[in-house]
């Protein structure tokens, strides 16, 4: 089987709204593509700062910003108008714990996606005011922050998956990079990994993003195996032909780092599916 849980129905962009994108139309443009690159299992998951409720959660500015959307309209549409597994992709607030607890408890997910895209109230994948790279920041700093990060989002409880395990990556040359080995970086998170129930994602939106490498990186995938967690594939699409993009080479990635299986969700609940 291959997977694909990743996935957003309307563009990343402000303007993109759920009336254009929330349609029976849209998901079938991706469900023809899904069934024409093999993948078995496909799921939505939004992001979490779409929806007013997350706002109970944390209310950034930026969330204020893309707050329009209602959480439980979006869990109807996909439950009742759609062959979809129900998925959200959450953000790891550090002290909303129970917050978010609450906001993923309340809804019938088949699973939630953890993702660490702020340090404080900075960003790591996002130009801008919000850019943590903006004031000349120490590169071993931020990715620092990010693996500490990612160890408490593990440990919290709260995910299913990790998402773009190395997010902080993204930019490539484009930001400051560390030097020397990062598994000093990756060795913050990985006694949390460990320790956690969470699946780890293989992400090919990286192929797509300046870093053009897959996340996680091979070092980062090897660590995690050797802890005993299972994978999930995914695209991050935020359009149909996005789905699946590249898979071949993470496949290839996967296979050649001893993966067999490949995690699917249903009801909160994991189950594994041999890879092919």
């Amino acid at each position: 089987m291959l997977t694909d849980l990743h996935v957003h129905l309307r563009r990343d962009d402000v303007g993109a709204t759920a009336e254009e994108h929330f349609t029976p139309a849209n998901v079938e443009r991706y469900t023809t593509v899904a069934a024409e690159r093999g993948i078995g299992a496909l799921g939505v998951s939004e992001h979490m700062h779409r929806f007013v409720q997350a706002l109970d959660v944390w209310d950034h500015p930026f969330w204020r910003e893309n707050a329009v959307d209602d959480l439980d309209e979006y869990c109807e549409f996909v439950r009742d108008r759609t062959p979809l597994a129900l998925g959200i992709e959450a953000d790891f607030v550090p002290g909303r714990e129970d917050r978010t607890a609450t906001f993923l408890e309340s809804r019938d997910f088949d699973y939630v996606l953890g993702s660490v895209h702020f340090l404080g109230a900075q960003a790591v994948d996002m130009g801008g005011d919000w850019d943590v790279w903006r004031a000349g920041a120490d590169p071993d700093r931020v990715w620092r922050r990010y693996f500490e990060t990612l160890a408490e989002a593990a440990r919290s409880g709260l995910f299913d998956v990790l998402a773009h395990p190395d997010l902080v990556k993204m930019w490539g040359p484009q930001r400051p990079q560390p030097s020397g080995d990062l598994r000093r970086f990756y060795d913050l998170a990985m006694e949390a990994i460990a320790d956690s129930d969470v699946a780890i994602e293989v992400s090919t939106a990286g192929l797509r993003k300046p870093v053009g490498e897959i996340y996680p990186a091979v070092g980062f995938l090897e660590m995690c195996l050797e802890a005993g967690r299972p994978v999930t594939l995914s695209s991050d699409a935020h359009a149909p032909d996005q789905l699946a993009h590249r898979y071949e080479e993470a496949v290839e990635m996967v296979m050649e780092a001893g993966v067999e299986e490949v995690a699917v969700f249903e009801g909160r609940r994991r189950r594994m599916e041999p890879l092919g």
